[in-house]
């Protein structure tokens, strides 16, 4: 899309964005525990970080959201115990996920997992800027925390999103393509950061009931194609540990 083209239309767009706000359903957090350890093995610690589709709104409970499902999922990957902390807020954009994970006094992680770009997207943060604090987010769980890999997932097709009115949800779609782009052209320059191949389901059987979120069935794809992606990196970190 031209800038000529997203200016004519932003007085539709700044119309439609406070009226969309308005009208879907605000959905709560998952509830439950946000951090604790499945499987048997060798210890594998896993973080996962970032904003709403982290902290798995859509769904009711943990179990039927992201971290702990993957969790287990990664577990039976590797066979391995795997201790998993989640770390997530709802709005939160990538820039300020660093914030909020210092303010959690976490420990060392092997692997990290950033759900985030959604809102930056909501938010117009231009995409070199929202790849900025990427790097800069990656770079410190590496040297803060000690995490080994940092799996980022990908932005969502937002121009899929049925709660989303046209043209909002035309524009939204390109921009998180192109923030998608960015991602994964700055993710395949460094060895410690992926970009996940992830490819949820996003029919109304998928999503939650806002046609924004993932439903049970979207969270259960995300959480699977994670493991695998993550299977690898979290094998690479349990023989670095079994060589200490």
């Amino acid at each position: 899309m031209t800038p000529a083209l997203k200016l004519a239309l932003a007085p539709l767009l700044v119309a439609q964005a406070p009226r969309t706000r308005a009208r879907l359903p605000r959905l709560p957090e998952a509830a439950g525990e946000r951090q604790g350890q499945v499987g048997q093995g060798p210890l594998l610690r896993l973080l996962v970080a970032g904003d709403s589709s982290a902290a798995g709104v859509g769904v009711a409970l943990q179990r039927e959201a992201l971290a702990l499902p993957l969790a287990a999922a990664l577990a039976q990957e590797c066979a391995a115990t795997v201790q998993w902390r989640l770390v997530a807020r709802s709005g939160v954009a990538t820039a300020q996920l660093q914030g909020l994970l210092r303010a959690e006094g976490l420990a060392g992680f092997d692997l990290a997992v950033v759900v985030s770009g959604v809102n930056d997207v909501v938010d117009q943060v231009p995409a070199r800027r929202a790849l900025a604090a990427r790097a800069e987010l990656a770079d410190w769980l590496r040297s803060a925390l000690g995490v080994r890999h940092v799996a980022f997932a990908p932005l969502p097709p937002m121009g899929r999103f049925a709660g989303l009115p046209q043209p909002l949800r035309w524009v939204a779609g390109l921009d998180a393509s192109r923030h998608d782009r960015e991602l994964e052209r700055w993710a395949a320059a460094r060895a410690d950061v992926s970009r996940a191949a992830v490819d949820l389901p996003l029919g109304p059987e998928a999503l939650a009931v806002d046609g924004f979120h993932p439903g049970v069935p979207a969270y259960r794809v995300f959480a699977a194609q994670l493991a695998r992606h993550l299977g690898p990196a979290a094998r690479a970190a349990l023989a670095s540990a079994e060589e200490r």
